[in-house]
């Protein structure tokens, strides 16, 4: 295909910082068509990329625009009925996190693309951040990952979790450590886990230790009563260990040299763009790319499903 047809489900405010921007950005893609419940939001975005077919309806859309794949950003609560109408259309799938609000919902969304033929990516884009790409690499020139660990930190303190709380803070916001210790340690054997509610009246600590099939061990610590937005990732290989703070530097220390070679996220990425610090633009181009090539995504739906399926153990706090 000479240009990716892309129809496009959510005007939001993220999407707009990340997705419409990349997308239109590259010269084999045209966005074809958008859709969204709010009229006021969907004209201003389609007004912003020139976008033509302009819908409020998703049936009707698909219905009438040719469409190669289609980027569905919505809350998770949404996301289910959207995303099944989509691949029973047999077009391949872009979602964001979390794809769904359970992993019986992502199972169930992974079967259909694997009877419908279509590819599918989930928007974890932790694993396209050049920071954590970099830092991998690094680690993995000595030898395996043989401990890895993920901090998901933020401040807050609202009534009722995001979305009012149609599933865990660990599965609507977390999932991006979930994932990243999946990405970096492999297949999961077990995990141990505590859970806590600290200051509100829904779980908003998870503490975790989890075994992976290849003997790497990992650990998550996740908490919305901190005292700030904080995400940290380490990773330890013989003789070198790498702490990489995702809006600040990579720290690497190794062979027992007392001060540690610091190089700013900036520095690694080539830019202090949000969209390519944060992996955005490499992760959508990646998308278009499979599209083209046919080629599975590494973050596909049923891959997704692990991730998971991690998340929902370690929410249950089996200790």
């Amino acid at each position: 295909m000479s240009k990716v047809q892309v129809g496009f489900v959510g005007a939001g405010r993220f999407a707009n910082e990340v997705h419409y921007p990349s997308l239109a950005e590259f010269p084999d893609v045209c966005l074809a068509a958008i859709c969204d419940r709010n009229e006021q939001a969907l004209c201003a975005t389609a007004d912003a990329y020139s976008i033509e077919r302009r819908f409020t309806d998703v049936g009707s859309m698909l219905d009438e625009v040719d469409l190669d794949a289609i980027f569905v950003c919505l809350p998770p609560h949404h996301l289910f009925d959207v995303a099944a109408e989509c691949l029973k259309q047999g077009l391949h799938l872009f979602t964001e996190k979390p794809p769904g609000v359970s992993a019986e919902q992502t199972r169930g969304l992974a079967r259909l693309a694997e009877a419908s033929g279509s590819l599918t990516m989930v928007g974890f884009n932790r694993r396209f951040m050049p920071s954590l790409v970099e830092a991998r690499r690094i680690v993995e020139s000595r030898g395996p990952i043989r401990h890895c660990a993920a901090s998901y930190y933020k401040h807050y303190f609202a009534n009722v979790p995001y979305y009012d709380g149609p599933a865990s803070m660990l599965i609507l916001d977390g999932i991006h450590a979930v994932d990243t210790l999946r990405w970096l340690g492999g297949e999961v054997s077990n995990a141990v886990s505590m859970t806590g509610t600290w200051h509100t009246g829904y779980l908003n600590s998870f503490r975790a230790l989890i075994r992976f099939r290849n003997g790497c061990t990992g650990s998550l610590s996740a908490d919305w009563a901190a005292g700030r937005r904080l995400q940290t990732v380490e990773m330890h290989s013989e003789g070198i260990s790498v702490f990489v703070d995702i809006d600040r530097a990579v720290a690497v220390y190794a062979d027992d040299r007392e001060e540690p070679e610091v190089v700013e996220v900036t520095k690694i990425a080539g830019s202090n763009d949000f969209r390519t610090l944060y992996g955005f633009r490499d992760q959508d181009r990646y998308f278009v790319d499979c599209v083209k090539n046919g080629t599975l995504p590494m973050t596909n739906l049923t891959d997704a499903v692990q991730t998971m399926e991690l998340a929902e153990l370690i929410e249950r706090g089996e200790l």
